[in-house]
C-alpha cells in the first residue's frame, strides 16, 4: 500500500493528464458460513445462517433474491444445555427491538440460567459441521440516571451511573433509545472496563433531550469473545471501501471449517427515563 501512495505522489508532481493503469492482484476468498446468535433470558431461541458473498461479485437487482441467495437452508441446528436439547426450525425470525431477523428458531424460551454451559451444534445440507459454547452472564444493574441541563431553555443530556466489580474482568455494551426501543438507537458501542480507574463508570450522552422526551438505557453484560467480535466488526466496517486501510478480520467464537461468526449469551438492565427539568 505504501508503493500505490507515493505512486500517487509522483503522479501528482508530474502532468495532471498523466494517466497510468495498475494493476492489482486481489486474493481470492471463499464463500464462507456465518452464525449468529445470541441467548437472552425470556427471549426464543434464534439463529442466523448466512454466507459471504464476494466483494466484486454482482449485485442482484432483486433485493428478495439477494437475501435468499446468502441464506443457508437445510441446516439442522440444535442448542444444548445439560441434557435439554433445543431443536430450531427453519422459518421466519423477526426481533423487533434488536431490529434483527433470523432464518432459525424455537418458541422455546432462553431460562434465567447463569451456572450453565450452551453448546451449538450446527451440520449443514453440505455436511459441514461448525459447533460453539457460552454461558449467560449475571445482568448488572444501572444505578441511576440522571438528567442534566446546560441553563434554561436548552437541551439536556443524560448521565447512566453503574458499579463495576473491579475485582474481575467486565464487558458491557451500552445502547440508548429515544422514544421506543424498536427505533435506530441514539449510540449503541462495547466498553472494556481495564479503561476504567475507579469502581463507578458514568455514560454520558450530548445535550440532546428535550423536556417530555422519552429514552432507554440498556446496559448489556456481555462475554469478551462478544466485545472482541464487536470491536473487529467496527474496525472491519471502517477500512471496507479504504484503499489505505488494513483489511479488518472479524473475531469469531465458532468452530468449523470455512465458518465465522459469534455464539453469545448476555443479561441486560433498562431503565426508561422521561425528561424533566
Amino acid at each position: 500500500m505504501r508503493y500505490i501512495f507515493f505512486l500517487f505522489l509522483a503522479l501528482g508532481f508530474t502532468a495532471c493528464n498523466l494517466e497510468q493503469e495498475i494493476e492489482l492482484e486481489l486474493p481470492v476468498v471463499d464463500n464462507v458460513t456465518v452464525v449468529e446468535c445470541y441467548l437472552q433470558p425470556g427471549e426464543p431461541y434464534n439463529l442466523l445462517l448466512s454466507r459471504t458473498a464476494g466483494y466484486f461479485e454482482p449485485f442482484p437487482t432483486e433485493e428478495a433474491e439477494f437475501i435468499q441467495d446468502l441464506l443457508v437452508t437445510g441446516a439442522t441446528v440444535r442448542i444444548i444445555r445439560g441434557e435439554e436439547v433445543i431443536e430450531l426450525e427453519e422459518g421466519f425470525f423477526l426481533n423487533p427491538i434488536a431490529q434483527k431477523f433470523f432464518n432459525y428458531g424455537s418458541n422455546e424460551i432462553v431460562p434465567e440460567d447463569y451456572d450453565s454451559d450452551f453448546q451449538l451444534e450446527i451440520t449443514t445440507a453440505d455436511g459441514q459441521t461448525i459447533t460453539a459454547q457460552t454461558r449467560i452472564l449475571e445482568p448488572v444493574p444501572i444505578d441511576s440516571v440522571v438528567v442534566q441541563f446546560n441553563g434554561p431553555d436548552t437541551l439536556g443530556r443524560a448521565l447512566m451511573y453503574l458499579t463495576d466489580d473491579m475485582t474481575e474482568a467486565n464487558f458491557y455494551r451500552n445502547m440508548l433509545h429515544e422514544g421506543s426501543l424498536d427505533s435506530i438507537p441514539d449510540f449503541s458501542f462495547p466498553i472494556n472496563d481495564e479503561v476504567v480507574d475507579e469502581g463507578t463508570i458514568v455514560f454520558g450522552t450530548n445535550y440532546s433531550y428535550a423536556v417530555g422526551d422519552t429514552i432507554f438505557h440498556s446496559l448489556f453484560h456481555i462475554e469478551s469473545a462478544y466485545y472482541d467480535f464487536l470491536v473487529s466488526l467496527s474496525n472491519a466496517v471502517g477500512s471496507n471501501g479504504n484503499p489505505f486501510a488494513q483489511p479488518g478480520g472479524i473475531i469469531s467464537n465458532v468452530e468449523g471449517e470455512d465458518a465465522i461468526g459469534i455464539f453469545t449469551g448476555f443479561s441486560a438492565d433498562r431503565v426508561m427515563t422521561i425528561v424533566e427539568e
